[in-house]
């Protein structure tokens, strides 16, 4: 009865939490410099529209008319947000927000779990390795590369792979999230071209994280080596292997929460990457939104990231519950 009643509260705070931010970036796009409306507008009555007419021809495409008063333009807003109406948008001549957004998820999804579960696999390996053999020339070299990947910008990775394996090296191809030549569907071929295409973005996101959860988890092995219960294993004479299970599962339990914090989070960093490579995704939509001042489809983009963050705040919270069962038994 308490889960229940936590799931309802956090679905409620998130809720109010994403209203909240539709709000901020309703104004905040608007106050921007620049105002593709209003350049529309002027387009339509400079081809012998009347004013009335290039207003209800504005008011069709895009929801408001340039001269319309800001907060009739956010009661507009908030009444179409209600029903799930993010507008059209203005630099795709109309198309729906909604359905931009939808088609251009997919691609960030598909990069950003695969990028987080790599780094997350490998930097919690790692982590573990270079605890336990840390006086060792194995431990120094995995907590050296650590430290200096954890040091450098996602977006100087990108930019370095983008230049060795695309520019010096063609390997890999740069753009799009598969070969245009192909027909989508789920078939090997196109399976096979998504795969490449992903391979430098998903690298890019797994390498400028990885250093981030070794030393987490190093960190996290060497305080639990020093609970009261691995040295009741050892004068116990519980095997090494057993002993090493126990360990890495106490270690690795504040990392599921920070995984799940950070899927939401890697939203917001898909810009640089998708943007570098070119890749369509919500990172690149964002950036193309932003430069053309097509402030409907901006605040979709920044809405759906939003969503993304707030509800895996929510899973972190509950995912902590379920694999820690001191937290689930008290709830």
């Amino acid at each position: 009865m308490q889960l229940a009643r936590r799931i309802v509260v956090r679905l409620f705070g998130g809720a109010i939490m994403v209203l909240v931010v539709a709000i901020f970036t309703f104004f905040l796009v608007r106050l921007m410099p620049g105002n593709p409306v209003a350049a529309e507008y002027n387009t339509l009555i400079m081809r012998g529209m009347t004013p009335v007419q290039a207003a209800d021809e504005v008011r069709v495409m895009y929801g408001y008319i340039p001269h319309e008063p800001l907060i009739d333009q956010y009661f507009h807003y908030l009444w179409q947000l209600l029903h799930f109406n993010l507008g059209q948008s203005i630099s795709y001549e109309g198309v729906s927000v909604l359905h931009i957004v939808l088609s251009d998820a997919p691609w960030t999804i598909v990069l950003v779990l695969l990028g987080l579960i790599t780094s997350f696999i490998l930097g919690v390996t790692a982590g573990v390795i270079a605890a336990v053999k840390r006086s060792s020339g194995i431990g120094n070299v995995l907590t050296v590369s650590g430290s200096l990947l954890h040091g450098i910008p996602q977006f100087v990775v990108a930019l370095l792979l983008a230049f060795l394996f695309t520019t010096l090296w063609p390997i890999f191809p740069f753009g799009a999230p598969y070969n245009a030549s192909l027909t989508a569907g789920f078939n090997l071929p196109f399976i096979g071209s998504v795969a490449y295409h992903a391979i430098l973005p998903v690298s890019a996101y797994a390498i400028s994280s990885y250093g981030g959860w070794m030393l987490t988890m190093k960190s996290s092995v060497i305080s639990v080596l020093g609970d009261d219960f691995v040295l009741a294993a050892e004068l116990r004479g519980v095997k090494p292997r057993i002993r090493f299970g126990y360990i890495a599962r106490n270690a690795i339990l504040p990392l599921f929460t920070v995984f799940a914090l950070s899927l939401g989070f890697m939203f917001g960093g898909s810009l640089f990457i998708e943007n570098i490579f070119d890749y369509n995704g919500l990172g690149n939509l964002l950036v193309t939104s932003i430069s053309n001042r097509d402030y409907p489809l901006m605040s979709g983009a920044f809405l759906f990231i939003t969503i993304a963050v707030i509800l895996s705040n929510i899973v972190a919270d509950f995912l902590y519950s379920v694999v820690d069962p001191r937290i689930r038994r008290s709830t």
